[in-house]
């Protein structure tokens, strides 16, 4: 018996999505503008995440230490800087380190080079400090700042990328707000939009219903084709949507990835195989949960819920 009820109500669902042509089409056409919007944003808030994930492992600041600092006191300098909630890793650059790195790039015209190796050596200590979190950036460097030693202040100078810094942490929470905000519109156009539609085909039955609610048939047992024709038109067109997403997502990856290479520039994008499955989760969740949504809100007029 529950099983011909549930075919019943399945059955019903799919009829009143192909019987109601024009109204189903123009809830999927606005649905799919509204998710592509919101998808759009999604992508661009998952890369920012990803690209400020990368940054954070990398990013960080140089600590130069004074010259007349000797290798036990650099040493205890950098033991304390690891301790600093926010440093995730703190590593001695010595000015030996320095002076070969500069000649490794000077190649060619490394012999101008030879004169400051040893005593000579006219470059500083430093530590490099990696972070554990960006935003933390200006707090992490003003506790370095007051790293003594024997009431002795070793730090002579900190360079670090702040406005890059505080940049991306700007756009990541703009993007942030952005998608949620598009989320909420989303979710409110379709509801509206599901509810209507939903309603024409309510009203167009409701001698129907009025029948059936006679003859003793209960509020849900009624309420439920109309339930999975919402959930059926929120799923078509989260998959559609999809469709589309990894068609234009996989030729703009393409073309950024070549723009970002002829211009020597390295940006961990996204591919759409390590997004798909959430973007999917999302999508289905909103399309399920507004179609059934929007079902429920159509029908209360009529079952006097």
């Amino acid at each position: 018996m529950r099983y011909n009820i549930l075919t019943y109500h399945i059955g019903e669902g799919f009829r009143n999505v192909f019987k109601n042509k024009k109204s189903t089409a123009a809830s999927l056409c606005i649905m799919i503008a509204t998710m592509l919007m919101f998808g759009i944003f999604f992508i661009i808030g998952e890369n920012v995440n990803n690209i400020m994930a990368n940054i954070e492992k990398d990013q960080g600041m140089q600590v130069f230490i004074i010259k007349d600092a000797d290798e036990s006191e650099v040493q205890e300098i950098r033991d304390i800087i690891s301790t600093i909630d926010g440093v995730a890793e703190a590593k001695i650059y010595t000015k030996q380190e320095a002076l070969d790195d500069l000649m490794e790039k000077w190649k060619d015209n490394r012999d101008l080079l030879e004169g400051y190796s040893g005593d000579s050596n006219i470059f500083p200590d430093s530590v490099i400090v990696k972070l554990t979190d960006l935003e933390k950036s200006a707090d992490v460097q003003n506790q370095i700042n007051q790293i003594t030693i024997n009431g002795k202040s070793y730090i002579d100078e900190i360079r670090s990328s702040d406005k890059t810094i505080n940049a991306l942490i700007n756009i990541a929470n703009g993007i942030r707000i952005v998608t949620g905000v598009l989320l909420i519109l989303l979710i409110a156009i379709s509801i509206f939009i599901i509810s209507n539609t939903i309603k024409l085909t309510v009203h167009s039955r409701r001698k129907e219903i009025s029948i059936m609610k006679y003859v003793g048939a209960t509020n849900s047992f009624i309420r439920w084709p109309f339930i999975v024709e919402g959930i059926i038109i929120g799923v078509i067109a989260a998959l559609i949507t999809m469709l589309i997403i990894y068609g234009g997502y996989s030729l703009v990856i393409q073309k950024v990835a070549e723009s970002l290479a002829s211009i020597k520039i390295s940006v961990a994008i996204l591919s759409f195989k390590q997004i798909y499955k959430l973007m999917l989760l999302v999508y289905l969740t909103l399309g399920i949960g507004i179609g059934a949504l929007g079902s429920s809100i159509s029908m209360k007029k009529y079952l006097q819920v």
